[in-house]
């Protein structure tokens, strides 16, 4: 198989290195010309994921297309706002002399304006002839660079058997990968937690404790589940990779982005200054706003993603959201 990775940010570059390591032909295209020049002369990602030394045989393009028209599958890992324009970007995906097979995105996030999930987003670029879905799960882009154990979802439209030969490629003595024909699951998931991850952030920035994240993630989960079945998702997904492994991973993890910037807004600083100082995309906060319209037109009550919203785009402070949370009618487990 022939894979191309698009946007050299550390997940693009880490699942780039893994596919070459795996012994595929597989091209990585950062989104400027610029980059490209810089990772072709260092060998490695400076900027994303330093330290880590591309694989002899792992190629750096500087355009789009040329890569696309040799590849079987491409991995999108540009964020959620830009998925539709690189899309547009390549442009003739119906093409009959290419043989591309699927697209995988692996940003998290919903498109905003639209709230669309990633897959919906470039089937609609792409076409129904090219299947699309997710490749997600807890994952730190190091750790699966340099091969530390881990495990993922794969989630396409695909027949189960091409389905099964993707993942298979895809997977390795260090990455073990399963897969599913849930895309709402996966995607739900994978975007999801995010919020949750900046939750999580803001009350350990607090100092509420072990009792309070726990109480915390088990909540979170619940509203996943919750939404997920009812956008058209399977509950068994959400207990999953894609569901509780990456709420876990991302809530818990010390080089999350999104809990680091739930941090920084426990400590005083405004949503907007905490986002900029990011060198990276914090995915929960648009993701925020998407699903607050989405559980708004469904009708749907989602308390701990309520709270989160009113503290990122009303000025609520943290620790009032935390009494209304804990000032809830109180009610039977479910």
């Amino acid at each position: 198989m022939n894979f191309c990775v698009v946007g050299a940010g550390a997940w693009g570059t880490a699942i780039a290195v893994h596919l070459a390591k795996n012994g595929f032909s597989t091209t990585l295209v950062p989104r400027r010309y610029e980059h490209a020049l810089e990772l072709s002369t260092a060998r490695e990602n400076n900027d994303y994921l330093p330290g880590i030394s591309f694989p002899d045989d792992l190629q750096v393009g500087c355009s789009l297309k040329p890569a696309l028209m040799e590849c079987d599958y491409v991995f999108f890992a540009c964020p959620s706002h830009s998925l539709r324009q690189t899309c547009k970007d390549g442009a003739l995906w119906n093409n009959s002399s290419w043989q591309l097979k699927g697209a995988i995105a692996l940003c998290k996030g919903l498109e905003p304006g639209s709230n669309l999930f990633a897959h919906e987003v470039m089937s609609e670029e792409m076409g129904p002839e090219i299947a699309t879905g997710y490749l997600t799960g807890p994952s730190h882009a190091h750790d699966v660079a340099v091969g530390k154990p881990g495990a993922m979802s794969l989630g396409l439209n695909l027949e189960q058997k091409t389905l099964n030969d993707l993942r298979d490629a895809i997977s390795s003595s260090t990455l073990r990968v399963y897969s599913t024909n849930d895309l709402i699951g996966v995607a739900l998931g994978s975007c999801l937690k995010n919020v949750y991850a900046i939750a999580t952030g803001i009350s350990d920035g607090l100092g509420f404790g072990d009792n309070a994240r726990a109480a915390l993630l088990t909540r979170s989960m619940n509203e996943m589940v919750s939404l997920g079945c009812r956008l058209g998702g399977r509950q068994e997904t959400f207990f999953g990779l894609s569901g509780f492994g990456d709420l876990i991973g991302t809530c818990m993890g010390e080089w999350s982005r999104n809990r680091n910037f739930g941090l920084k807004v426990a400590s005083g600083e405004s949503p907007l200054t905490a986002k900029a100082d990011q060198i990276t995309v914090v995915e929960g906060y648009g993701a925020t706003k998407c699903f607050q319209e989405k559980c708004e037109e469904i009708e749907i009550e989602m308390p701990i993603l309520n709270e989160i919203f009113q503290i990122l785009y009303l000025g609520k402070q943290p620790a009032q959201a935390l009494e209304d949370l804990m000032g809830r009618t109180l009610k039977e487990e479910r």
